[in-house]
């Protein structure tokens, strides 16, 4: 009985102690274990979703900042899927990229009209790195040139499986169906 209690306990501590945030479907599951980016990345990529767990409630992420839009609901034209809504933290645009800080937080559209966290965007305009420089790098992935914005941008898929990639831009399972905004472009 003791050896029980005592595991029983541990178990508890364990799952109070988790960084990872429970998951509620298998989609998330397998978002939540993320293909193997090396040891660093996976670490950062927890710490991104720890940081950001809260804004699946959209209402929390706009009072802590990321209420700024910053695009409708966005798709590709040529048919590489979607990115949803980008709401930004305008004070955290400041040229620098921190993982636990991403300056935009991506939104699908859902049919009850709520919003759903799909992914962050790290961006830095050209006017802090200018185009011409070496691109800036989070998570071992180069920046990519987003001319259209005049910025660098690194999409982070961590709360919408992306069978393109997790830093992919453009994600095949994300669209804007049920937005009632939407601008179709390259990036």
């Amino acid at each position: 009985m003791r050896y029980t209690t005592t595991l029983v306990l541990g178990i508890a501590l364990l799952s109070a102690c988790s960084s990872e945030s429970i998951t509620k479907s298998s989609n998330d599951l397998r978002v939540a274990t993320s293909k193997s980016q090396g040891s660093d990345v996976n670490q950062d990529l927890a710490r991104l979703r720890q940081v950001t767990a809260s804004f699946h409630d959209f209402n929390t992420a706009s009072n802590a900042g990321w209420k700024t839009q910053i695009t409708p609901c966005m798709t590709d034209p040529g048919g590489a899927g979607g990115m949803g809504f980008h709401y930004g933290n305008t004070a955290l645009i400041d040229g620098t990229a921190t993982v636990e800080k991403p300056q935009l937080l991506l939104f699908e559209p859902e049919k009850n009209g709520n919003l759903r966290l799909v992914a962050v965007e790290y961006i830095i305009p050209y006017t802090f790195v200018p185009r011409s420089a070496t691109p800036p790098r989070l998570f071992n992935q180069d920046f990519q040139q987003v001319d259209a914005f005049q910025l660098w941008g690194l999409h982070a898929w961590v709360w919408r499986d992306n069978p393109s990639g997790i830093f992919a831009s453009w994600n095949p399972r994300v669209n804007c169906v049920n937005a009632t905004a939407s601008i179709s472009m390259s990036h």
